[in-house]
């Protein structure tokens, strides 16, 4: 005979949703903080505001245009920013990752959306948070058009969040960068990277404070600062640079330096039967990469699957107009190098070492 369930009473209390866990005050509170961050980054396509169901922006002005879309997180980044207790730059990474995720098919941002997840939200936590992402919005020229706060209790450990981003952008279609106009003979010009970007946390965590024995807190003398400053140093942006070179109609293809490095992420630009030839002796190897090859002992092709190696972006140039794309980018205060070419290749690896 089956058992039977008796269903249990009623509380004799009342059990409010905030006994849950849930906070709904302080998602008012975040909300206020947010709302007057993005507001910084409107631009008049935006018709709407934070708090609407849904966010509005006018495409005026464009012929035929195709829009571009990128989402993204920072990974395991964000266990440092919980141990160094700082949660800005967070928020810019993943606005400039998801920015030269498009930018290199030669698309402008136009909007920016975010999820910020807690299991028990901190007001303050999500302005810095936010705050970030409005800064990298203000700085690439993209409005932060709406988001979610979403908290959500027994999900992430105290002190925990994710985040999240989807960007917007728009590039009429004549002027998509594609690289089918790359051939053997192009040259390679990478900008460098500020460190590790949003790619490689996970072992650059494990080499540091496990293999190493640091904290965030410790000063490394090979890196001239603390562990947490420079692992929490800002993703960068390209954009500046690509549009520059775009604009003057030199540019035929990009590649974001992201997870992969360079062997993975170049050839995703490469029409078939190109390859690259890279000469790793172009560009200074930055501190932090040094001492996590050296702490791993790792082998130079895990290394460059693994990290940027100081790279952050490659743009691909024809050779005759090379020299004039690097002094177009030095002039604006960029650090170009000149690392390699574009090679034919057949059933070989796309991209070769030297």
């Amino acid at each position: 005979m089956a058992r039977k369930t008796t269903p249990k009473t009623a509380a004799a209390e009342v059990v409010r949703y905030q006994d849950s866990g849930v906070n709904i005050d302080e998602a008012d509170r975040a909300v206020g903080f947010i709302r007057g961050l993005a507001k910084k980054t409107f631009s008049k396509p935006v018709l709407t505001g934070i708090g609407s169901f849904g966010g509005g922006f006018h495409l005026k002005g464009w012929k035929d245009p195709v829009l571009v879309s990128s989402i993204d997180g920072v990974g395991t980044k964000l266990k440092v920013a919980f141990l160094a207790g700082k949660h800005d730059t967070v928020g810019q990474c993943l606005v400039n990752h998801c920015v030269n995720d498009i930018a290199v098919q030669g698309a402008r941002p136009l909007f920016f959306l975010d999820y910020f997840a807690v299991g028990k939200l901190q007001a303050e936590v999500a302005r810095d948070v936010i705050g970030g992402m409005a800064a990298g919005c203000e700085q690439n020229g993209c409005a932060l058009i709406g988001g979610e706060t979403a908290e959500m209790p027994g999900m992430y450990a105290a002190g925990e969040y994710d985040v999240a981003g989807c960007i917007i952008g728009a590039v009429e279609r004549k002027r998509m960068i594609t690289g089918e106009a790359v051939k053997p003979g192009d040259v390679l010009i990478g900008l460098p990277s500020t460190g590790l970007h949003t790619n490689g946390y996970s072992l650059a965590r494990k080499l540091l404070f496990e293999t190493a024995g640091y904290t965030v807190d410790t000063e490394v003398p090979e890196l001239g600062c603390t562990v947490g400053a420079e692992l929490l140093k800002v993703h960068r942006s390209y954009l500046g640079a690509i549009t520059l070179l775009h604009d003057a109609g030199l540019l035929k293809a990009a590649a974001h330096i992201t997870g992969g490095g360079i062997t993975d992420n170049l050839p995703r630009v490469l029409p078939k039967g190109a390859g690259a030839e890279i000469h790793t002796a172009a560009w200074p190897e930055l501190p932090v990469f040094t001492l996590l090859k050296k702490l791993g002992n790792m082998p130079d092709d895990d290394y460059r699957r693994t990290f940027n190696t100081g790279i952050g972006m490659v743009l691909v140039v024809g050779e005759k107009k090379a020299a004039k794309a690097v002094k177009m980018l030095e002039k604006a205060k960029e650090t170009p190098y000149s690392i390699g070419r574009i090679v034919k290749v057949g059933k070989g690896a796309k991209v070769a070492y030297q």
